[in-house]
């Protein structure tokens, strides 16, 4: 199992209107994390080191 992180704006929650998204608080910025079973040193490095870029 692999994490992986999403945009539900974008991906899941795209056929749903504008304005019902946006009420839900499903906005651009929104971001879902799926962690998966790699090792958390490991993660975070990751997670680190894409926020930096």
């Amino acid at each position: 199992m692999e994490s992986l992180i999403g945009q539900p704006f974008s991906m899941t929650h795209a056929s749903i209107p504008l304005e019902q998204r946006l009420k839900s608080g499903i906005t651009p910025q929104l971001l879902r994390l799926s962690v998966g079973i790699e090792d958390a040193d490991d993660l975070i490095a990751d997670l680190q080191q894409a926020l930096e870029e």
